[in-house]
């Protein structure tokens, strides 16, 4: 059976809709999202609070199922990047990309040479253990590793258009609420500046033929945000998710409990 990578879902732009974990980083969460449907996984490091050991083991889990991984790694720093592509982190993410040059630097750290600078270790988690030629397995880690360049700042959006440009940037990724943030304008979505601010991340992403991603909270801004281009939809967190099914269900119980005691 053929692996499901990253590198072909880029190679269309037809929805592939993914999920954001944030919390449950458990031994079934892979097949968990597989056979809800799902064609990638947005694993994050920044908020969760998991460490590397955590990391490489769900990493498995959604290898198991077949989910392609995106990993947003803690910071810009080499040894972040590094460490996550030797455990097999096929999409990187970073945050607060502010520039062309930060772009630059990272894809330095995700690939070989002559690609980049990233240190050699061959045979491990990255490359499921397995031997090759050595010209072999590195043009082949190359072409795997995928860079998900993500605009959350007002530093961003300035240099979207040079970033969108940087050969090795396969797909822009709207960071929403710390775009926000950073524009002065907290949640306000609405926001005229927030909106040209979304035109001018679509443009980029078009004008270079660069994929768009969003995280969405419902169906609803899911068929809005593909409609402006996007065509990695990631919907809702596994924690958010949860508590919203969870609340749903206690409060119609108590309801229901509540009316027949009347």
């Amino acid at each position: 059976m053929t692996k499901t990578t990253l590198h072909s879902l880029l190679q269309h732009r037809r929805v592939k809709v993914g999920h954001f974990v944030v919390e449950f980083a458990t031994p079934g969460i892979g097949h968990m999202l597989r056979n809800a449907g799902c064609d990638f996984v947005f694993l994050d490091l920044e908020h969760s609070g998991f460490g590397f050991e955590t990391v490489k083991a769900a990493l498995r889990f959604f290898e198991a199922a077949d989910v392609p991984v995106m990993l947003r790694v803690p910071s810009k720093e080499t040894h972040h990047i590094a460490r996550a592509m030797d455990m097999g982190a096929e999409g990187m993410i970073v945050p607060m990309l502010g520039t062309a040059d930060e772009a630059r630097t990272v894809l330095a750290a995700m690939k070989y040479a002559p690609e980049g600078t990233r240190g050699v270790a061959l045979g491990i988690a990255h490359d499921a253990y397995r031997s090759a030629p050595v010209h072999e397995a590195l043009a082949a880690a190359n072409r795997r590793s995928v860079f998900i360049a993500l605009i959350e700042t007002e530093e961003g959006i300035e240099n979207v258009e040079a970033i969108a440009a940087v050969d090795g940037v396969d797909c822009l990724w709207v960071g929403h609420f710390d775009l926000s943030v950073s524009m002065g304008i907290p949640g306000d979505f609405a926001n005229p500046r927030f909106g040209a601010a979304l035109l001018r991340i679509q443009a980029a992403a078009r004008a270079h033929g660069k994929s768009l991603g969003r995280m969405v909270p419902s169906p609803e801004a899911a068929r809005e945000a593909f409609m402006q281009g996007a065509d990695f939809i990631c919907y809702s967190g596994d924690v958010w998710l949860f508590q919203q099914a969870l609340s749903q269900g206690v409060t119609a119980i108590r309801l229901s409990c509540e009316g027949e005691s009347r």
